[in-house]
Formats: structure tokens, sequence, C-alpha cells
């Protein structure tokens, strides 16, 4: 159940959440509009990284129990400004990258090839798919079945920096597989030895 009729929650008290899903959320108010009944609160980032927090956005109406553990009376600091030509260009470019990875997609590009796309996007950011092949820096082309033999171009440190790259993925796709083999194997022999 939302928040009772009349409740409100004042920018930098500290509230507690249960969702419907049974899910514990607690974080500092930043935002609450009582007409939409949503509550935005900041909370420690999930990538642990220092300096950095979470905001979530929490509709009240999904939500079975809400705490207040900290009432703040006073004022609220003033808020930090936002840089949004920063913000815009964030966003632009997580656009392009999700439209990349549709096109990849629907243009029917294997699981591996996207995955090395993804892999070498991390390292060059100049690089985008023609139709099947993925094209770095406007000077190698890698086609399917995008292994190391499959990057073409003029030689060069681009070319032999690409192979690099391609081969470290495939090695690190490869050692993943070898992991993941031995730790589905690990219980079977438990299982084995404990009979």
């Amino acid at each position: 159940m939302a928040a009772p009729p009349g409740e409100y929650f004042s920018v930098g008290s500290q509230v507690s959440c249960r969702t419907c899903q049974e899910q514990r959320l607690q974080g500092e108010v930043v935002a609450f509009d009582y007409q939409s009944k949503m509550l935005a609160l900041k909370c420690p980032s999930s990538s642990g990284k220092p300096n950095h927090a979470d905001i979530l956005l929490i509709n009240l109406q999904y939500v079975s129990e809400v705490e207040i553990i900290n009432d703040r009376t006073e004022t609220p600091p003033p808020l930090a400004s936002l840089n949004v030509s920063k913000l815009a260009s964030k966003a632009r470019t997580e656009k392009e990258e999700k439209l990349s990875q549709a096109y990849a997609i629907s243009a029917g590009v294997s699981l591996e090839g996207q995955q090395l796309f993804q892999t070498i996007h991390k390292t060059i950011k100049d690089c985008k798919w023609q139709e099947k092949n993925i094209v770095v820096m406007e000077e190698v082309v890698i086609t399917p079945p995008y292994q190391v033999e499959n990057c073409k171009g003029k030689e060069g440190s681009a070319l032999s920096h690409v192979r690099k790259i391609v081969e470290k993925h495939f090695r690190d796709v490869e050692s993943q597989k070898i992991m993941q083999r031995s730790q589905a194997q690990q219980p079977q022999k438990e299982a084995a030895l404990s009979s």
C-alpha cells in the first residue's frame, strides 16, 4: 500500500520500503511527487565506486510498507548541478550502442560475433557493423566466423592491434568455458566420493 493520504516525504529523510516483491529498499529521499506517488531514493552505488550513488525511482503503489528511519525537518541542501550536455552525450552514445546491437541481431549475426564486437568496442569506440562484418577504425574488417584469420586490412599497427584483441577475446572465452565445465563437474565428483 502507498503512503496514507496527506503523508509526504521530506527531502533528506532516510526511508526504508518493502516492495510487493518483498525487496527491501533503503536510502535518502531526493524527491517525492505526491500526485503520482513516486519516490526517488539515493542509495549506495551498486558498482561500489566511491562518490557514486544509485537513484531509485519507486512507485509507492507497488510498495507494501514504508518506514521513515530518520525524518529531516530542516531545509534541504541545494541540489547539485547537472552537466546536461554530458548526460545527453551519454544517452546518445548508449542509444547508438543499443541500435548497433539491435542491428546485429536483426542481421542474423552469431552470438560469438556480437560478443566479439562488444569486446572490441570496449577498447576501440570506432567500431561498427557493415552487414555481418565488423569494421574497426575504417581500416580493419572482420568477417564471419570472426576468427583471427578473418581480420583483413592494410598491414600495420591497426590490424595487429585488432588481431591481438580478437586472440585475447577467444582465449578468455575458452578459459571461461573450461572454468564452467570444471565447476559443473565438481558436484559430480563430490557425489561420487560421498557414496
